[in-house]
């Protein structure tokens, strides 16, 4: 591998340089940055065509050159040998076997690496972002599907670890879609940033020659173009601002698998998974692994930090064209989107297909008394006490069921008795059977109607949001869709142009 590149190191390129940087980088491009490449290419012919700074004559032939470099030369498998530097010099060295030198160099004009390498990196990172995204609003639509069917579904709601209060399993699910319709909010907004073109930015201060910059990014698939143009080449918001919003997703939905570990484990039973995401123990037959849970984890936590090695890459940097937002930084995006799309249509699939184990959910509460809370709030409202002083009396009694082994609503009504006339100096007005109503989960949920609680009425409203806003992001991916293949088709047509 010493010998890549010819030469010594006092000419360029030197040996170890072309080996450890040139070569891996002419991979990078061949094998992800192909594409992107050549419909710039195409595209600058068209506009430049347009434009009049090419003639006809010459539009012509290098439409006619690229369209044969197409067809007879398989960049994607290209070898580096050190004759040319990188993947572009590799095209336009093609051009110049087709073309005469002065025809081949005009294709350039108005441009440079500068501009051409960001918008090709912002071309592949938007359909990296449009994946995501898609499996993001996939997966908001299995939680929202989820929800409805479980809005009643009771379950035990944790805080510290620690049985806290009962709750829904659609509630819960409701927590999660917020948070993910959020995130897929925050990445249609870095979204916005990937789909501003810099083509005409050239290698500072755009060019003197007349050429149109709207058209470009019009023919290359782009809602605008990336105004300043400093900021075009220099900026690296394109790469950072959807890389935040993808670590940031990955990192909420992962402590969403963090939960669902802790649900599944033999002592709390509280979340069945179906078989077919259960691997058996290869010598111990009794156990059921969830191995799925594990998975999602960890490709969240590589997509968050892939995700962060790209934004940490950018700091502490020029704010200059520099390498170090270049391709090899592109791939660590690449691979954060990847893994979380990944990520995301394995929880798709795997949430719907859990259920909630109802007995142990049962279980758990009576073991924990975690309806207590209701038993004080009622305390305060029939019985006229402070809550301060229904807490006492609601503790006291939590800790004689405890000791006695039972549970509220089997042996709790005749120490609360006994708790609420020590406190009080008198009876309650609550009788056996409207104590086990108090105390019973059903009740605790039912109350709970103020806006984002369990009852059925604010689930209902909540769920119909969750609906109208995912139908905005669905209509806006939809619409963005549409155009771009509309402006791709543009691109084909007006090159194939001038092909006749």
């Amino acid at each position: 591998m010493n010998d890549i590149a010819p030469g010594s190191d006092d000419r360029f390129p030197a040996p170890v340089y072309a080996r450890t940087v040139l070569a891996p980088l002419f991979d990078l491009a061949r094998t992800r940055f192909v594409d992107a490449f050549r419909r710039v290419d195409r595209a600058q012919c068209v506009m430049l065509a347009e434009a009049g700074l090419l003639t006809p004559v010459q539009a012509r032939a290098i439409a006619r050159a690229l369209a044969d470099i197409e067809r007879e030369v398989d960049l994607a498998t290209a070898t580096y040998t050190g004759e040319v530097e990188d993947l572009f010099f590799l095209i336009e060295h093609a051009l110049a076997a087709r073309l005469d030198a002065d025809t081949t160099g005009r294709l350039h004009t108005g441009r440079s690496r500068n501009d051409m390498d960001h918008t090709v990196f912002r071309m592949v990172l938007k359909q990296h972002a449009d994946r995501l995204a898609a499996s993001g609003r996939a997966l908001a639509e299995a939680l929202i599907r989820k929800a409805e069917a479980e809005r009643d579904t009771i379950i035990v709601a944790y805080t510290h670890g620690q049985p806290a209060q009962p709750s829904t399993f659609g509630h819960y699910l409701a927590a999660i879609i917020e948070v993910l319709l959020a995130d897929l909010e925050r990445l249609a907004a870095a979204r916005l940033v990937l789909d501003q073109c810099p083509m005409g930015a050239a290698a500072i201060t755009t060019t003197g020659f007349a050429l149109s910059r709207e058209r470009m990014a019009a023919l290359l698939g782009f809602a605008a173009i990336r105004v300043n143009s400093y900021g075009a080449i220099a900026t690296v918001d394109y790469v950072t601002a959807p890389c935040a919003a993808a670590e940031l997703m990955a990192l909420h939905l992962g402590r969403v698998v963090q939960d669902m570990q802790a649900w599944t484990a033999f002592e709390v039973g509280q979340l069945h998974v179906p078989d077919g995401f259960v691997q058996i123990s290869s010598i111990m037959p009794q156990k059921r692994n969830p191995v799925p849970i594990e998975h999602a984890r960890l490709l969240l936590s590589l997509a968050a930090g892939r995700a962060r090695t790209a934004i940490g890459t950018m700091h502490n940097t020029p704010f200059t064209d520099m390498n170090d937002a270049e391709a090899e930084v592109q791939v660590a995006a690449h691979a954060a989107f990847t893994d979380g799309s990944r990520a995301l249509d394995l929880l798709a699939a795997l949430i719907p297909a859990c259920r909630i184990d109802t007995g142990r959910v049962a279980a758990n509460i009576d073991r924990s008394c975690c309806t207590i809370t209701e038993l004080a709030d009622t305390l305060v409202r029939e019985e006229g006490l402070s809550f301060r002083q229904a807490h006492g009396i609601a503790a006291a009694t939590a800790r004689a069921v405890v000791e006695a082994g039972t549970s509220l609503p089997g042996g709790g009504h005749a120490p609360f008795a006994r708790a609420f006339h020590a406190a009080t100096g008198r009876a309650t007005a609550l009788d056996e059977p409207r104590f086990r109503l108090v105390v019973s989960p059903a009740h605790f949920v039912a109350v709970r109607q103020r806006p984002g609680g369990p009852a059925p009425a604010p689930m209902d409203r909540a769920l119909a949001a969750y609906r109208t806003a995912l139908g905005a992001l669905e209509a806006e991916a939809a619409g963005t869709a549409r155009r771009e293949a509309a402006q791709h088709a543009a691109l084909d047509d007006a090159f194939g142009g001038l092909l006749q």
